[in-house]
C-alpha cells in the first residue's frame, strides 16, 4: 500500500494518465489518511465514513485539478478541509472558537506528515541496521537498551549505528554524500 508522498503522487499521476489500476490503488491508499484526518476533527465518529466517501468522490471527480508539480497530500488535505467545512455548514453545527483551528487547520498535520515522509525517505538511503537504530531511538523514542533488544544486537552496536547513520544523513543533507 502506498504511504509516502512520492508513492501517492506516482499513483495520482498514473491515474491522470488513465491507469485504472493506479487510480484504484490511490483511492484505497488514501482511505486511512482521510479517516485519521477526520477522526481528529469531528466530534461524531459516525460522520467520518461519510466524509471519507465524499472526499474519495471529490478526488475522483476533481483529479484533473491536481497540479503535477505540487505535493499530492497538500491537494488531498485541501479537499478534505473543504469537505469538513461543508459538513459543518450542512449540519448547522457550531464549534467553540477555541476548537476551530484544531478542526479546520491542516497545516501542522500536513507539515508533520510531509516531515515523516521526508524522514522515511532519508532513512531508506541508509543500511537497514542504521535506519532501524535511528528510527527506534530518535523517531520512536525507544531507549538504546530497548532498540538493542528489539534488533537483537548489542547496545554499543545501536550507538555506533546511530552515530554513523546520522553522520551519513548529515552529509547527504549538506550535499556532500559519499
Amino acid at each position: 500500500m502506498a504511504t509516502s508522498e512520492a508513492e501517492l503522487k506516482t499513483l495520482m499521476i498514473g491515474s491522470l494518465d488513465g491507469d485504472a489500476l493506479a487510480h484504484g490503488l490511490l483511492l484505497r491508499a488514501i482511505v486511512p489518511l482521510l479517516q485519521a484526518f477526520y477522526r481528529r476533527r469531528l466530534p461524531h465518529a459516525e460522520d467520518v465514513d461519510d466524509l471519507v466517501q465524499d472526499t474519495l468522490i471529490a478526488v475522483h471527480t476533481r483529479r484533473e485539478t491536481f497540479d503535477r508539480n505540487r505535493p499530492f497530500t497538500a491537494w488531498l488535505y485541501a479537499i478534505a478541509r473543504y469537505r469538513a467545512i461543508d459538513h459543518y455548514r450542512r449540519h448547522r453545527q457550531t464549534v467553540a472558537i477555541e476548537d476551530v483551528e484544531a478542526i479546520l487547520a491542516t497545516e501542522g498535520f500536513e507539515d508533520a506528515a510531509n516531515a515523516r515522509m521526508d524522514v522515511d525517505n532519508l532513512l531508506l538511503t541508509l543500511s537497514p541496521k542504521q535506519a532501524r537504530a535511528i528510527r527506534d531511538t530518535h523517531v520512536d523514542g525507544k531507549s538504546v537498551a530497548e532498540a538493542a533488544a528489539g534488533a537483537g544486537i548489542g547496545e554499543s552496536d545501536v550507538k555506533v549505528s546511530v552515530h554513523r547513520g546520522l553522520k551519513a544523513l548529515s552529509a547527504r543533507i549538506r550535499g556532500t554524500s559519499r
